[in-house]
């Protein structure tokens, strides 16, 4: 898998992601083992009493420490894009973690590097870490969802990409992306400046890099696939233009605090935009007959909520402008940081 990367193209098409995702020309990379200055794939906008005091002397990465939430040092090749940040190094000034690409994923979890602990995980949350699942998501499971509701991944994207027109140019990120489905879409689209895919399943995200290397090889110079946890986003605050959450927000394990993180690394007028099956649900229709022997543990694990408890919690997270539209079971709704 790795060798595959080394055959694709070193510099992105747009090789810097900078303030306000807009991208600019790079200079050269200092062939210096360890260059004095790390050229800076984003710079972070945060709201003026929080902002750190940062050292002149260093520039810094899109991604943050999802241990202090400091930007990362960056050594390697610039952009967000596939190849360019799995030949890249990251590190952390403020508490001196270094993270690095595990296979074709940037794994920036806590635990990353880690070789004797391990941490048990909600049942839910193992659940979409198996590879069966991963394998079965875009080949039967995801399409059976159109029996609750949910109106087919094509019409998903447009009425997504309504919401998201305040977003377009800036850095979009897909939380909780599965296989990929709506990144690839969001990638292909051309509308942002970057794409950033996201999940905790190390499974979902090589399915992810599969169907992209299958279908559309090019979607790797706009497109990063990251490992990490929805409690704790490898952002810094106000930094990300928008943040897409497709069929998660039930998978949760505690979706107050993956709403405030969302929320925290939005920047101003940023827009969140998730789907999720309500409250409740009485039917395994949309469960693949494969895995229908997990029923239970799929609805019994998982946090259903109602339309009225998705609005109080995106408002009491801070969110305004809050929007739905519901269909059976599926909803889909909207949000902005104020």
């Amino acid at each position: 898998m790795a060798a595959s990367f080394l055959q694709l193209p070193v510099f992105p098409k747009f090789p810097f992601l900078l303030h306000k995702s807009q991208f600019i020309s790079c200079p050269q990379i200092s062939s210096l083992p360890f260059p004095s200055r790390f050229r800076a794939s984003s710079a972070v906008a945060l709201e003026p009493e929080s902002s750190p005091q940062l050292n002149n002397d260093m520039d810094f990465d899109l991604f943050s420490c999802p241990v202090c939430y400091e930007p990362l040092i960056r050594k390697g090749p610039p952009g967000l894009n596939l190849p360019a940040i799995y030949r890249s190094g990251f590190k952390c000034k403020t508490c001196n973690k270094s993270y690095s690409s595990k296979d074709m994923y940037l794994d920036l979890t806590i635990t990353a590097g880690s070789k004797t602990y391990s941490e048990a995980q909600p049942v839910r949350t193992e659940f979409f870490r198996s590879p069966l699942v991963s394998f079965l998501y875009e080949r039967g499971w995801r399409q059976n969802f159109n029996l609750g509701g949910f109106p087919g991944p094509d019409e998903e994207f447009k009425m997504a990409q309504e919401y998201f027109k305040p977003a377009a140019g800036g850095l979009l990120v897909d939380v909780s992306c599965g296989s990929g489905l709506f990144s690839r879409k969001f990638a292909e689209s051309g509308t942002y400046s970057g794409v950033v895919a996201l999940d905790f399943s190390e499974n979902m995200l090589r399915q992810c890099y599969d169907f992209i290397k299958k279908d559309n090889p090019s979607l790797t110079t706009n497109l990063a696939l990251v490992r990490a946890d929805i409690s704790r986003l490898p952002f810094s605050s106000g930094s990300v233009d928008a943040v897409h959450a497709g069929a998660a927000l039930h998978c949760w394990p505690s979706p107050s605090n993956a709403v405030a993180e969302i929320t925290r690394i939005l920047r101003n007028g940023g827009v969140f935009v998730g789907t999720t099956f309500l409250r409740p649900i009485y039917t395994n229709s949309f469960i693949p007959a494969i895995l229908r022997p997990f029923r239970q543990t799929i609805l019994q694990t998982s946090n259903y909520l109602t339309e009225k408890e998705i609005e109080d919690l995106c408002r009491s997270c801070g969110l305004i402008n809050y929007t739905s539209k519901i269909q059976q079971s599926f909803i889909m709704f909207s949000a902005q940081k104020a």
